[in-house]
């Protein structure tokens, strides 16, 4: 049956259906519709904003360590970073010593920095990048890609490896990575990143192979200090940083959402040179 007999049978709304590939309906079943989910969502905020009450209470953990920092204004420790702040939110960028670009994923959620990190500084609360790449490397990029957001190198220390977002080889290979609070096999068994094209694409887009790239990964660590003394309050992996990608914000409500199949995004500088 063609569409104009449906519609001439009145069976108009499969017509429709087949016409835009999405069901369709008057302003009032709209809205209907859009009421209910209203009720969903306003129960999602509920229910984020009790998760973020459990976030806050968990136990502070006294940081021992005097890790080192290479910044901007020359070498800084962990409580050099709060810059006169008492909250500090660390995001672990994926750019290791061998590559020679950072992760295009985490290029993408820092994209989102630069207008946040503003108001956070006058609102108590430090926002940083922190990578293992050598301090210039992070100069270097950072000025291709136009960010003013402080990052600091804690090249040859053992921050990123403390707070479970770098690995050695040995760990990779032999032991395998216990990322996210959840122990994977060995990279010779099975890769180490979940979606099928991403490691071997972003591998190559940083410069490096698999193994190199995935020694690396991507986290939020968040301390307090409070009387000179610097606590370690919350760490979170993987799709706990899916809040962070702003882009997907804006997605979720488009009408196709995510619309996609592996990889999709570039750096922002490399869209339309393919």
């Amino acid at each position: 049956m063609t569409i104009k007999d449906q519609i001439e049978s009145g069976n108009e709304s499969q017509a429709k259906r087949e016409l835009t590939g999405h069901i369709t309906g008057t302003r009032k079943e709209w809205l209907a519709a859009r009421r209910e989910l209203l009720a969903a969502e306003k129960e999602l905020t509920r229910r984020s904003d009790e998760l973020a009450r459990q976030r806050h209470e968990l136990p502070w953990v006294r940081i021992e360590k005097e890790y080192q920092f290479e910044t901007d204004e020359g070498s800084a420790s962990l409580a050099d970073l709060f810059r006169g702040r008492s909250q500090l939110l660390v995001y672990h960028f994926m750019f290791g010593p061998d590559y020679t670009a950072g992760c295009p994923a985490c290029s993408a959620i820092a994209d989102g920095f630069n207008g946040s990190a503003v108001h956070l500084a006058n609102h108590d609360v430090m926002l940083w990048a922190v990578s293992r790449a050598p301090f210039a490397k992070l100069q270097e990029y950072e000025r291709r890609m136009g960010w003013t957001f402080p990052w600091a190198s804690s090249f040859g220390g053992e921050f990123n490896f403390d707070f479970d977002a770098s690995f050695t080889e040995e760990q990779q290979r032999e032991k395998g990575i216990e990322y996210n609070y959840q122990q994977e096999p060995p990279l010779a068994e099975i890769p180490s990143r979940s979606t099928p094209d991403g490691p071997a694409t972003f591998a190559a887009m940083t410069g490096t192979d698999l193994a190199t790239y995935t020694r690396e990964r991507p986290g939020l660590s968040t301390f307090v200090l409070q009387d000179g003394v610097v606590y370690h309050t919350y760490s979170t992996y993987a799709r706990g940083l899916d809040g962070l990608w702003g882009m997907y914000q804006w997605l979720d409500r488009a009408p196709q959402g995510r619309n996609e199949e592996g990889v999709w995004w570039l750096r922002h500088d490399e869209y339309g040179k393919q």
